[in-house]
């Protein structure tokens, strides 16, 4: 509603005007209020009725998510063979040892039952591999296993004429693992079309897969222990060419050992000194109890004169130009010998410490025994368990109806910008 002024009244003559008074009080003006326009009503709507679209939507509808759905459960439930499955749990176990030169005794009993996490690691990636399907093909004859299903079901059933790559594809479409790298423990659930081949297909791959472990468990020894062998050989060798030299010097010098020979020649000079002396005293008491000119006098002198010539000869040897058995120079041989017979020791030394670190680490790797230990033998199915019939229609229903959806919705969004 609105308001309005009221409509102007006629003017007065100015005969009746009267004069006007003393500082008149305004009067409010009159204002009226006045209804609006009733707002226009639109017309009715019409009764929806079935478009071209909608039925489009019916017939997509019909043809892409409730045909395809009725095909696969007709397949799956009328075509399809039934599949019986063989589980198969197991661990990687590290028992080590103890030794009674252990000096940390619990800790090592602490240690003992620890699992492989990367040994587990490598067996997951193992029997996914083409060598596991190799394998394991050579032991159960895989392609006579599950070749047989594929002439009344193609779709679950393995071409016999597949070659290596399409055995692996269809290996790992029916072999199902799980592994948990917090526990250590992998299930494995091996599938066929009878319940004693699949037990037989999950006791071929537990036994590839402990003979990889071995396998494993060999090289990390060999790992272990090569080291160790090498220097023990470097140290054999070693003490053999020192001991040949040595033995080359003793033929060549006529020594057997210095040593003893040096010994041997200070004895003589010390005889000799001795008789030395012995003889100036018997020269001297001969010279006090004899005339001069006697006879044992001149004898005596004779035989001091020997004796000194025979200990500078001895003391000779002993100099920068004695000569050995051999002629060659003395000295050059006890220094060879020396140092010949340092080698020898050095090398005797250095044989023994690398036989010990030898048989140490020899020690330590066997009392690591590393094995793969099953919780779940490989089991025989009573009844067929697979192919997991209603859970493959559900997720095809359901992928269906999400695609079919997505479609409709690009469909009108694209027909509203148009």
């Amino acid at each position: 509603m609105t308001i309005t002024d009221a409509p102007d009244a006629k003017p007065l003559p100015v005969a009746h005007r009267k004069p006007p008074a003393k500082a008149p009080t305004q009067m409010p003006r009159v204002q009226r209020i006045v209804a609006p326009d009733p707002p226009a009503l639109r017309p009715v709507a019409r009764r929806a009725r079935l478009r071209l679209r909608h039925k489009g939507l019916i017939i997509s509808f019909i043809l892409v998510v409730l045909l395809p759905v009725l095909i696969a459960g007709g397949y799956l439930w009328k075509v399809a063979a039934d599949q019986y499955g063989s589980t198969v749990g197991f661990a990687v176990r590290t028992e080590q040892m103890r030794s009674s030169l252990d000096l940390l005794g619990g800790l090592s009993a602490l240690a003992g039952g620890a699992s492989s996490s990367s040994d587990m690691d490598i067996l997951y990636q193992f029997i996914q591999s083409q060598e596991m399907v190799r394998a394991v093909d050579k032991q159960a004859d895989l392609r006579a296993l599950w070749s047989p299903a594929h002439a009344t079901d193609p779709v679950f059933g393995l071409d016999p004429q597949v070659g290596i790559e399409g055995l692996t594809d269809y290996w790992n479409r029916m072999i199902s693992l799980s592994y948990d790298p917090a526990t250590g423990l992998m299930e494995l659930t091996a599938r066929a079309f009878a319940a004693a081949d699949a037990q037989s297909i999950a006791r071929a791959i537990f036994d590839e897969s402990h003979r990889r472990i071995n396998a494993l468990s060999d090289i990390a020894r060999e790992d272990a222990t090569r080291y160790a062998r090498q220097e023990l050989e470097t140290a054999k060798i070693r003490l053999k060419d020192v001991r040949e030299a040595l033995t080359a010097f003793r033929m060549r010098s006529r020594i057997v050992d210095p040593a003893a020979d040096i010994q041997g020649k200070m004895g003589l000079l010390n005889s000799l000194q001795e008789q030395l002396a012995q003889a100036l005293i018997a020269l001297d008491l001969l010279r006090e109890n004899t005339k001069k000119g006697d006879l044992r006098i001149s004898q005596s002198e004779r035989r001091i004169a020997l004796i000194r010539q025979r200990m500078e000869e001895e003391r000779d040897r002993f100099s920068a130009n004695g000569k050995g058995p051999s002629g060659e120079n003395y000295a050059q041989l006890v220094s060879e010998y020396e140092r010949l017979s340092a080698d020898q020791d050095f090398a005797q030394r250095a044989y023994t410490s690398a036989l010990a670190a030898y048989d140490m680490a020899l020690s330590q790797a066997q009392q690591q025994s590393r094995y793969l230990a099953a919780y779940i033998r490989p089991t025989l199915a009573d009844s067929p368990q697979y192919p997991r019939r209603s859970m493959l229609l559900n997720m095809l229903a359901a992928f269906l109806v999400l695609g079919w959806a997505v479609a409709a919705l690009i469909y009108y969004s694209v027909r509203d910008r148009r």
